[in-house]
C-alpha cells in the first residue's frame, strides 16, 4: 500500500473460517445427543407410570399358545339298553290302532312293551304335539332320553310321585311316526359315547 501506512515484518493475519465450521460441528453433535438423551429418558418415564414392558410381555405371553391336545377321552355315559326299558304305549289320539302299531315298532328296536290302550282323561285328545315321554324322576337321565332317541319331538315330563321304573309313550295328534331307525341307532351311539372335546383352542393376536 502506498502513503503512510507500511506492512512490515514476515507474519500476516490469518482468516480462520475451518476452526469456526468445527465449533458449529461440535455444538450440533452435542445438541443431537442431549435430545437423544431427553427422549431416551422420556420414554423410560413413560414405560415406568405405564408398565410398558410388562404389558408388552404379558400380551406376548396371552398369545402365546400351547399346542392343543385333546383331552382323555371321557367314560361312555351308562345309559340304559332299549331291553332294559319297559314302555306303555298310549293313544290320545282319535286314530284307532296307532297305539299298537306304534308297540310293534319299538319292540322290534328292542324295547319291552307294558300296556298298550289309550291315554288317561288327562291326556287324551289334550296332547297336540307329537307325543309325551312321561316316567319317574330317576328316569329324566336314563330311560326318557333313550326312549326320545326314538320320538326326538315328543315332549319329556317326570312325575315326582311315579314308582317303579316304567315309562310311558303318550301318543299326540301331531305324531308322524318313530324316528328312522338308523337315525335312532345313531342317536343311541353318540349318547353312550360322546366325542372328546379339545383341551386348548387356539387364540389369535
Amino acid at each position: 500500500m502506498g502513503g503512510q501506512y507500511k506492512i512490515t515484518g514476515d507474519k500476516y493475519p490469518r482468516m480462520r473460517p475451518a476452526r469456526r465450521r468445527g465449533r458449529l460441528a461440535f455444538a450440533g453433535v452435542a445438541c443431537a445427543t442431549v435430545l437423544g438423551l431427553l427422549g431416551w429418558g422420556t420414554l423410560q418415564l413413560i414405560d415406568v407410570f405405564t408398565g410398558g414392558d410388562e404389558a408388552s410381555a404379558a400380551g406376548a405371553a396371552a398369545c402365546r399358545t400351547a399346542p392343543a391336545r385333546a383331552s382323555a377321552s371321557p367314560a361312555a355315559v351308562a345309559v340304559p339298553k332299549p331291553a332294559q326299558i319297559t314302555v306303555n304305549v298310549l293313544n290320545a289320539t282319535t286314530r284307532k290302532g296307532l297305539a299298537q302299531q306304534t308297540a310293534d315298532e319299538l319292540k322290534k328296536r328292542g324295547f319291552r312293551i307294558g300296556d298298550v290302550s289309550n291315554a288317561p282323561a288327562e291326556f287324551d285328545k289334550k296332547v297336540a304335539g307329537s307325543g309325551v315321554l312321561l316316567g319317574p324322576a330317576a328316569a329324566l337321565k336314563g330311560s326318557l332320553p333313550v326312549l326320545g332317541t326314538q320320538l326326538p319331538a315328543a315332549e319329556r315330563r317326570t312325575d315326582a310321585a311315579r314308582k317303579g321304573a316304567t315309562v310311558d309313550l303318550i301318543i299326540g295328534d301331531g305324531f308322524k311316526g318313530l324316528a328312522a331307525r338308523a337315525d335312532a341307532d345313531a342317536a343311541l351311539t353318540r349318547m353312550a359315547a360322546p366325542q372328546p372335546a379339545s383341551a386348548a383352542e387356539k387364540k389369535d393376536c
